[in-house]
Protein backbone atom coordinates (compact mmCIF):
# COMPACT_ATOMS: atom_id res chain seq x y z
CA UNK A 1 0.00 0.00 0.00
CA UNK A 2 1.38 3.38 -0.99
CA UNK A 3 1.85 5.90 1.83
CA UNK A 4 0.06 9.24 1.44
CA UNK A 5 2.17 11.83 -0.27
CA UNK A 6 3.20 15.16 1.30
CA UNK A 7 1.48 17.99 -0.48
CA UNK A 8 2.57 21.62 -0.60
CA UNK A 9 0.32 23.84 1.43
CA UNK A 10 -2.61 21.76 2.58
CA UNK A 11 -5.31 22.10 5.20
CA UNK A 12 -4.38 22.12 8.89
CA UNK A 13 -6.68 20.12 11.15
CA UNK A 14 -9.33 22.33 12.80
CA UNK A 15 -9.80 20.49 16.11
CA UNK A 16 -9.06 22.81 19.05
CA UNK A 17 -11.93 24.04 21.22
CA UNK A 18 -12.26 26.44 24.13
CA UNK A 19 -10.68 24.23 26.86
CA UNK A 20 -7.58 23.59 24.74
CA UNK A 21 -7.27 27.25 23.69
CA UNK A 22 -7.71 28.48 27.27
CA UNK A 23 -5.14 25.99 28.52
CA UNK A 24 -2.72 27.22 25.86
CA UNK A 25 -3.12 30.80 27.10
CA UNK A 26 -2.79 30.03 30.81
CA UNK A 27 -0.23 27.26 30.46
CA UNK A 28 2.11 29.27 28.25
CA UNK A 29 2.02 32.29 30.55
CA UNK A 30 2.55 30.43 33.82
CA UNK A 31 6.20 29.42 33.66
CA UNK A 32 8.98 29.74 36.20
CA UNK A 33 9.11 33.55 36.47
CA UNK A 34 6.29 33.92 39.01
CA UNK A 35 8.34 31.81 41.44
CA UNK A 36 11.19 34.36 41.42
CA UNK A 37 9.90 37.67 40.01
CA UNK A 38 7.95 38.67 43.12
CA UNK A 39 11.16 39.68 44.88
CA UNK A 40 12.09 42.16 42.16
CA UNK A 41 8.67 43.79 42.25
CA UNK A 42 8.69 43.92 46.06
CA UNK A 43 12.08 45.65 46.06
CA UNK A 44 10.76 48.29 43.65
CA UNK A 45 7.50 49.03 45.53
CA UNK A 46 7.86 47.87 49.18
CA UNK A 47 4.18 48.08 50.05
CA UNK A 48 1.90 45.04 49.91
CA UNK A 49 -1.19 46.88 48.57
CA UNK A 50 0.90 48.59 45.87
CA UNK A 51 2.63 45.30 44.97
CA UNK A 52 -0.71 43.56 44.52
CA UNK A 53 -1.94 46.55 42.52
CA UNK A 54 1.08 46.22 40.21
CA UNK A 55 0.26 42.55 39.57
CA UNK A 56 -3.42 43.31 38.89
CA UNK A 57 -2.64 46.24 36.58
CA UNK A 58 -0.09 44.10 34.71
CA UNK A 59 -2.81 41.49 34.23
CA UNK A 60 -5.30 44.09 33.02
CA UNK A 61 -2.83 45.60 30.53
CA UNK A 62 -1.99 42.11 29.27
CA UNK A 63 -5.72 41.52 28.85
CA UNK A 64 -5.95 44.74 26.82
CA UNK A 65 -3.25 43.45 24.48
CA UNK A 66 -4.97 40.09 24.32
CA UNK A 67 -8.26 41.74 23.37
CA UNK A 68 -6.50 43.59 20.54
CA UNK A 69 -5.23 40.19 19.38
CA UNK A 70 -8.72 38.75 19.74
CA UNK A 71 -10.27 41.32 17.39
CA UNK A 72 -7.49 40.88 14.84
CA UNK A 73 -7.74 37.09 15.05
CA UNK A 74 -11.48 37.29 14.38
CA UNK A 75 -10.78 39.42 11.30
CA UNK A 76 -7.89 37.25 10.06
CA UNK A 77 -8.48 33.71 11.44
CA UNK A 78 -5.46 32.18 9.75
CA UNK A 79 -2.33 30.45 11.00
CA UNK A 80 0.41 32.87 11.99
CA UNK A 81 -1.13 35.26 14.53
CA UNK A 82 0.84 38.48 14.85
CA UNK A 83 2.70 37.75 11.60
CA UNK A 84 -0.64 37.82 9.77
CA UNK A 85 -1.85 40.92 11.63
CA UNK A 86 1.29 42.93 10.82
CA UNK A 87 1.31 41.73 7.21
CA UNK A 88 -2.33 42.70 6.69
CA UNK A 89 -1.85 46.10 8.35
CA UNK A 90 1.56 47.31 7.23
CA UNK A 91 2.57 44.97 4.43
CA UNK A 92 4.65 41.80 4.08
CA UNK A 93 7.95 43.34 5.28
CA UNK A 94 6.55 44.07 8.76
CA UNK A 95 5.20 40.52 9.03
CA UNK A 96 8.46 39.06 7.78
CA UNK A 97 10.53 40.95 10.38
CA UNK A 98 8.29 39.58 13.15
CA UNK A 99 8.72 36.03 11.87
CA UNK A 100 12.46 36.58 11.30
CA UNK A 101 12.92 37.81 14.87
CA UNK A 102 10.74 35.01 16.23
CA UNK A 103 12.68 32.20 14.64
CA UNK A 104 16.27 33.35 14.97
CA UNK A 105 16.06 35.10 18.32
CA UNK A 106 12.85 35.80 20.22
CA UNK A 107 10.76 32.66 20.25
CA UNK A 108 13.51 30.11 19.78
CA UNK A 109 15.39 31.94 22.52
CA UNK A 110 12.37 31.73 24.82
CA UNK A 111 12.12 27.97 24.17
CA UNK A 112 15.84 27.59 24.91
CA UNK A 113 15.52 29.60 28.15
CA UNK A 114 12.55 27.53 29.34
CA UNK A 115 14.29 24.29 28.40
CA UNK A 116 17.35 25.36 30.39
CA UNK A 117 15.23 26.33 33.41
CA UNK A 118 13.46 22.97 33.18
CA UNK A 119 16.76 21.11 32.99
CA UNK A 120 18.37 23.00 35.88
CA UNK A 121 15.46 22.25 38.21
CA UNK A 122 15.15 18.67 36.96
CA UNK A 123 18.85 18.27 37.81
CA UNK A 124 17.85 18.95 41.43
CA UNK A 125 16.74 15.32 41.56
CA UNK A 126 20.07 13.93 40.35
CA UNK A 127 23.73 14.76 39.85
CA UNK A 128 24.43 16.39 36.50
CA UNK A 129 27.25 18.58 35.21
CA UNK A 130 26.70 21.44 32.76
CA UNK A 131 26.84 19.08 29.78
CA UNK A 132 24.26 16.79 31.36
CA UNK A 133 21.93 19.73 32.03
CA UNK A 134 22.13 20.80 28.39
CA UNK A 135 21.40 17.26 27.28
CA UNK A 136 18.25 17.24 29.45
CA UNK A 137 17.16 20.58 27.94
CA UNK A 138 17.68 19.37 24.37
CA UNK A 139 15.87 16.10 25.15
CA UNK A 140 12.88 18.06 26.47
CA UNK A 141 12.71 20.13 23.26
CA UNK A 142 12.87 16.98 21.13
CA UNK A 143 10.20 15.13 23.13
CA UNK A 144 7.72 18.01 23.09
CA UNK A 145 8.39 18.67 19.39
CA UNK A 146 7.75 15.00 18.62
CA UNK A 147 4.41 15.13 20.47
CA UNK A 148 3.36 18.17 18.45
CA UNK A 149 4.60 16.55 15.23
CA UNK A 150 2.05 13.78 15.77
CA UNK A 151 -0.94 16.13 15.81
CA UNK A 152 -2.08 19.47 17.16
CA UNK A 153 -4.80 17.80 19.24
CA UNK A 154 -2.24 15.52 20.87
CA UNK A 155 0.11 18.39 21.65
CA UNK A 156 -2.75 20.52 22.93
CA UNK A 157 -4.00 17.69 25.15
CA UNK A 158 -0.56 17.43 26.78
CA UNK A 159 -0.56 21.21 27.21
CA UNK A 160 -4.04 21.09 28.80
CA UNK A 161 -3.03 18.37 31.26
CA UNK A 162 0.06 20.30 32.33
CA UNK A 163 -1.94 23.51 32.69
CA UNK A 164 -4.54 21.84 34.91
CA UNK A 165 -1.70 20.27 36.92
CA UNK A 166 0.04 23.63 37.37
CA UNK A 167 -3.10 25.40 38.51
CA UNK A 168 -3.93 22.60 40.97
CA UNK A 169 -0.36 22.76 42.27
CA UNK A 170 -0.65 26.52 42.79
CA UNK A 171 -3.99 26.04 44.59
CA UNK A 172 -2.29 23.45 46.80
CA UNK A 173 0.66 25.76 47.57
CA UNK A 174 -1.67 28.66 48.38
CA UNK A 175 -3.89 26.48 50.61
CA UNK A 176 -0.93 25.01 52.51
CA UNK A 177 0.57 28.49 52.82
CA UNK A 178 -2.47 29.96 54.52
CA UNK A 179 -3.17 26.91 56.68
CA UNK A 180 0.38 26.21 57.87
CA UNK A 181 1.46 29.85 57.68
CA UNK A 182 -1.13 30.87 60.26
CA UNK A 183 0.98 29.07 62.89
CA UNK A 184 4.19 30.91 62.00
CA UNK A 185 5.33 33.85 64.16
CA UNK A 186 6.04 36.16 61.21
CA UNK A 187 2.94 35.65 59.09
CA UNK A 188 1.17 38.51 57.30
CA UNK A 189 3.49 41.37 58.29
CA UNK A 190 2.80 44.53 56.37
CA UNK A 191 6.05 46.10 57.56
CA UNK A 192 9.59 44.83 57.52
CA UNK A 193 11.34 43.15 60.41
CA UNK A 194 11.80 45.75 63.20
CA UNK A 195 15.55 45.14 63.13
CA UNK A 196 15.72 45.96 59.41
CA UNK A 197 15.91 49.52 58.03
CA UNK A 198 12.57 51.05 57.01
CA UNK A 199 11.56 50.37 53.39
CA UNK A 200 12.08 53.01 50.73
CA UNK A 201 9.03 55.11 49.87
CA UNK A 202 6.90 54.02 46.93
CA UNK A 203 7.45 56.25 43.90
CA UNK A 204 5.75 56.59 40.52
CA UNK A 205 9.00 55.56 38.81
CA UNK A 206 9.26 52.49 41.04
CA UNK A 207 5.67 51.53 40.29
CA UNK A 208 6.32 51.84 36.54
CA UNK A 209 9.36 49.56 36.81
CA UNK A 210 7.37 47.09 38.92
CA UNK A 211 4.61 47.14 36.32
CA UNK A 212 7.13 46.41 33.55
CA UNK A 213 8.54 43.50 35.57
CA UNK A 214 5.01 42.20 36.05
CA UNK A 215 4.17 42.49 32.35
CA UNK A 216 7.12 40.25 31.49
CA UNK A 217 5.68 37.46 33.66
CA UNK A 218 2.47 37.62 31.59
CA UNK A 219 4.34 37.03 28.33
CA UNK A 220 2.91 34.49 25.92
CA UNK A 221 -0.76 35.52 25.86
CA UNK A 222 -0.56 36.08 22.07
CA UNK A 223 0.48 32.47 21.39
CA UNK A 224 -3.09 31.22 20.97
CA UNK A 225 -3.60 33.43 17.88
CA UNK A 226 -0.98 31.43 16.00
CA UNK A 227 -3.30 28.42 15.87
CA UNK A 228 -6.45 30.25 14.73
CA UNK A 229 -6.58 28.11 11.59
CA UNK A 230 -6.72 24.98 13.76
CA UNK A 231 -9.31 26.32 16.21
CA UNK A 232 -13.03 25.60 15.99
CA UNK A 233 -14.94 28.90 15.57
CA UNK A 234 -11.80 31.00 16.22
CA UNK A 235 -13.73 34.28 16.09
CA UNK A 236 -15.59 33.21 19.26
CA UNK A 237 -13.18 30.76 20.86
CA UNK A 238 -10.02 32.89 20.87
CA UNK A 239 -11.48 36.00 22.58
CA UNK A 240 -13.07 33.84 25.28
CA UNK A 241 -9.89 31.81 25.77
CA UNK A 242 -7.82 34.97 26.14
CA UNK A 243 -10.13 36.54 28.71
CA UNK A 244 -10.56 33.37 30.77
CA UNK A 245 -6.88 32.41 30.55
CA UNK A 246 -5.50 35.79 31.62
CA UNK A 247 -8.09 36.03 34.39
CA UNK A 248 -6.99 32.65 35.77
CA UNK A 249 -3.30 33.61 35.54
CA UNK A 250 -3.86 36.96 37.32
CA UNK A 251 -5.73 35.21 40.13
CA UNK A 252 -2.90 32.65 40.50
CA UNK A 253 -0.22 35.36 40.58
CA UNK A 254 -2.03 37.48 43.18
CA UNK A 255 -2.74 34.42 45.35
CA UNK A 256 0.90 33.31 45.27
CA UNK A 257 2.07 36.78 46.27
CA UNK A 258 -0.40 36.88 49.14
CA UNK A 259 1.11 33.62 50.41
CA UNK A 260 4.64 35.01 50.09
CA UNK A 261 3.72 37.97 52.28
CA UNK A 262 1.65 35.86 54.63
CA UNK A 263 4.60 33.62 55.44
CA UNK A 264 7.62 35.98 55.26
CA UNK A 265 8.21 39.60 56.23
CA UNK A 266 8.38 42.20 53.48
CA UNK A 267 12.12 42.81 53.59
CA UNK A 268 12.82 39.07 53.37
CA UNK A 269 10.66 38.76 50.27
CA UNK A 270 12.43 41.74 48.66
CA UNK A 271 15.90 40.25 49.23
CA UNK A 272 15.13 36.65 48.31
CA UNK A 273 16.63 35.19 45.13
CA UNK A 274 14.32 32.15 45.24
CA UNK A 275 11.23 33.35 47.01
CA UNK A 276 9.02 30.31 46.35
CA UNK A 277 11.68 27.96 47.76
CA UNK A 278 12.22 30.18 50.82
CA UNK A 279 8.49 30.19 51.55
CA UNK A 280 8.29 26.41 51.14
CA UNK A 281 11.23 25.88 53.50
CA UNK A 282 9.60 28.19 56.07
CA UNK A 283 6.38 26.18 55.83
CA UNK A 284 7.57 22.57 55.84
CA UNK A 285 11.36 22.62 56.23
CA UNK A 286 13.99 21.38 53.78
CA UNK A 287 11.47 19.20 51.96
CA UNK A 288 10.02 22.44 50.65
CA UNK A 289 12.98 22.87 48.31
CA UNK A 290 12.20 19.53 46.69
CA UNK A 291 8.54 20.47 46.24
CA UNK A 292 9.37 23.83 44.67
CA UNK A 293 11.95 22.25 42.36
CA UNK A 294 9.27 19.83 41.18
CA UNK A 295 6.73 22.63 40.72
CA UNK A 296 9.12 24.82 38.71
CA UNK A 297 10.15 21.82 36.58
CA UNK A 298 6.49 21.03 35.90
CA UNK A 299 5.66 24.67 35.09
CA UNK A 300 8.62 25.16 32.76
CA UNK A 301 7.78 21.97 30.84
CA UNK A 302 4.15 23.02 30.44
CA UNK A 303 5.05 26.53 29.26
CA UNK A 304 7.56 25.09 26.80
CA UNK A 305 4.85 22.79 25.41
CA UNK A 306 2.67 25.77 24.46
CA UNK A 307 5.52 27.69 22.87
CA UNK A 308 6.73 24.73 20.81
CA UNK A 309 3.17 23.98 19.68
CA UNK A 310 2.32 27.45 18.39
CA UNK A 311 5.36 29.03 16.72
CA UNK A 312 5.78 26.64 13.77
CA UNK A 313 2.42 27.89 12.47
CA UNK A 314 4.07 31.27 11.89
CA UNK A 315 6.91 29.78 9.84
CA UNK A 316 4.41 27.67 7.90
CA UNK A 317 2.33 30.79 7.13
CA UNK A 318 5.44 32.68 5.99
CA UNK A 319 6.43 29.85 3.66
CA UNK A 320 2.87 29.73 2.30
CA UNK A 321 3.22 33.45 1.50
CA UNK A 322 6.53 32.85 -0.28
CA UNK A 323 8.65 34.51 2.41
CA UNK A 324 10.44 31.32 3.50
CA UNK A 325 11.71 28.23 1.72
CA UNK A 326 8.83 26.38 0.07
CA UNK A 327 9.81 23.03 1.59
CA UNK A 328 8.46 24.41 4.91
CA UNK A 329 5.05 24.96 3.27
CA UNK A 330 3.97 21.34 3.72
CA UNK A 331 1.28 19.76 5.89
CA UNK A 332 1.87 16.19 7.02
CA UNK A 333 -0.54 13.93 5.09
CA UNK A 334 -1.48 11.89 8.16
CA UNK A 335 -1.03 14.15 11.20
CA UNK A 336 -2.10 17.40 9.48
CA UNK A 337 0.66 19.40 11.17
CA UNK A 338 3.35 21.74 9.77
CA UNK A 339 5.87 19.03 10.60
CA UNK A 340 8.85 20.46 8.77
CA UNK A 341 8.49 23.79 10.57
CA UNK A 342 8.29 21.89 13.87
CA UNK A 343 11.51 20.00 13.11
CA UNK A 344 13.29 23.17 11.97
CA UNK A 345 12.35 24.97 15.19
CA UNK A 346 13.48 22.01 17.33
CA UNK A 347 16.87 21.92 15.61
CA UNK A 348 17.54 25.65 16.03
CA UNK A 349 16.28 25.88 19.64
CA UNK A 350 18.44 22.86 20.52
CA UNK A 351 21.45 24.52 18.90
CA UNK A 352 20.86 27.64 21.00
CA UNK A 353 20.73 25.51 24.15
CA UNK A 354 23.84 23.55 23.26
CA UNK A 355 25.95 26.60 22.39
CA UNK A 356 24.57 28.83 25.14
CA UNK A 357 24.20 31.72 22.66
CA UNK A 358 20.50 32.18 23.49
CA UNK A 359 21.48 34.22 26.57
CA UNK A 360 23.07 37.03 24.58
CA UNK A 361 20.52 36.96 21.75
CA UNK A 362 17.49 36.74 24.00
CA UNK A 363 18.45 39.57 26.37
CA UNK A 364 19.35 41.88 23.51
CA UNK A 365 16.21 41.50 21.46
CA UNK A 366 13.31 40.43 23.71
CA UNK A 367 12.23 44.05 24.29
CA UNK A 368 11.68 44.38 20.53
CA UNK A 369 8.73 42.03 20.93
CA UNK A 370 6.98 44.86 22.76
CA UNK A 371 7.75 47.30 19.93
CA UNK A 372 5.95 44.88 17.61
CA UNK A 373 3.06 44.69 20.12
CA UNK A 374 2.77 48.49 20.01
CA UNK A 375 2.75 48.36 16.19
CA UNK A 376 0.09 45.67 16.26
CA UNK A 377 -2.20 47.70 18.53
CA UNK A 378 -1.61 50.89 16.54
CA UNK A 379 -2.60 48.94 13.44
CA UNK A 380 -6.06 48.46 14.90
CA UNK A 381 -6.68 52.21 14.45
CA UNK A 382 -5.62 51.95 10.81
CA UNK A 383 -7.68 48.85 10.09
CA UNK A 384 -10.85 50.33 11.57
CA UNK A 385 -10.71 52.98 8.83
CA UNK A 386 -10.74 50.39 6.04
CA UNK A 387 -14.18 49.62 4.56
CA UNK A 388 -13.23 45.99 3.92
CA UNK A 389 -12.24 45.37 7.58
CA UNK A 390 -14.99 43.22 9.11
CA UNK A 391 -13.95 41.52 12.37
CA UNK A 392 -16.40 39.10 13.94
CA UNK A 393 -15.41 40.43 17.38
CA UNK A 394 -14.82 44.09 18.25
CA UNK A 395 -12.81 45.07 21.31
CA UNK A 396 -14.73 46.80 24.08
CA UNK A 397 -13.40 50.14 25.30
CA UNK A 398 -12.07 51.21 21.91
CA UNK A 399 -10.07 53.47 21.49
CA UNK A 400 -8.98 53.72 25.15
CA UNK A 401 -8.09 50.05 25.64
CA UNK A 402 -5.68 49.70 22.68
CA UNK A 403 -4.21 53.15 23.42
CA UNK A 404 -3.38 52.15 27.00
CA UNK A 405 -1.75 48.98 25.76
CA UNK A 406 0.35 50.97 23.27
CA UNK A 407 1.54 53.22 26.12
CA UNK A 408 2.46 50.17 28.25
CA UNK A 409 4.35 48.55 25.37
CA UNK A 410 6.29 51.72 24.60
CA UNK A 411 7.15 52.15 28.29
CA UNK A 412 8.86 48.75 28.23
CA UNK A 413 10.76 49.61 25.04
CA UNK A 414 11.88 53.05 26.27
CA UNK A 415 12.89 51.70 29.66
CA UNK A 416 15.06 49.04 28.01
CA UNK A 417 16.66 51.62 25.69
CA UNK A 418 17.42 53.83 28.68
CA UNK A 419 18.93 51.10 30.86
CA UNK A 420 20.84 49.12 28.19
CA UNK A 421 21.38 51.40 25.18
CA UNK A 422 24.26 49.44 23.61
CA UNK A 423 22.62 46.02 23.89
CA UNK A 424 19.33 47.52 22.70
CA UNK A 425 20.85 48.91 19.51
CA UNK A 426 22.62 45.60 18.89
CA UNK A 427 19.23 43.93 19.20
CA UNK A 428 17.67 46.37 16.73
CA UNK A 429 20.54 45.64 14.35
CA UNK A 430 19.90 41.89 14.57
CA UNK A 431 16.29 42.45 13.60
CA UNK A 432 17.14 44.84 10.75
CA UNK A 433 19.41 42.23 9.18
CA UNK A 434 16.11 40.71 8.10
CA UNK A 435 15.40 43.66 5.74
CA UNK A 436 17.96 42.71 3.02
CA UNK A 437 17.01 39.05 3.51
CA UNK A 438 13.38 39.94 2.84
CA UNK A 439 14.20 41.75 -0.41
CA UNK A 440 16.46 38.89 -1.49
CA UNK A 441 13.61 36.43 -0.86
CA UNK A 442 11.08 38.53 -2.81
CA UNK A 443 13.47 38.96 -5.75
CA UNK A 444 14.11 35.21 -5.85
CA UNK A 445 10.36 34.54 -5.78
CA UNK A 446 9.66 36.95 -8.68
CA UNK A 447 12.15 35.25 -11.01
Amino acid sequence: MTAPRELPGGQLARSLRLPHATALVAGTIIGASVFVQASEITALVPSIPVILLAWVVAGILSLFGALVCAELASAFPRAGGIYVFLRETYGPLAGFLWGWSMFWIMHSGIIAVMAFVFARYAAYFGTFDERGIRMIAVAAIIVISAINYLGVKRGSTVQTLFTVGKILAIVFVVSVGFIVGSHLPLHFQYSANPAAPPPSPVTAAGFLLALIAGLFTFGGWHIVTYIAEETVEPERTIPRALMIGIGVVTACYVALNLVYFYVLPLDTVAKSTRIAADVAVALIGNRGGVIVAGLVTFSAFGAMTGSILAAPRVYFAMARDGLLFQWINVVHPKYRTPHRAIVLQAVWASALVWTGTYRQLFTRVIFIQWAFFALMAAGLFLLRRRPDYRPAYRIWGYPVVPALFIVASLAIVINRLRLEPLDSFVGVGLVLIGVPVYFAMTRARSR
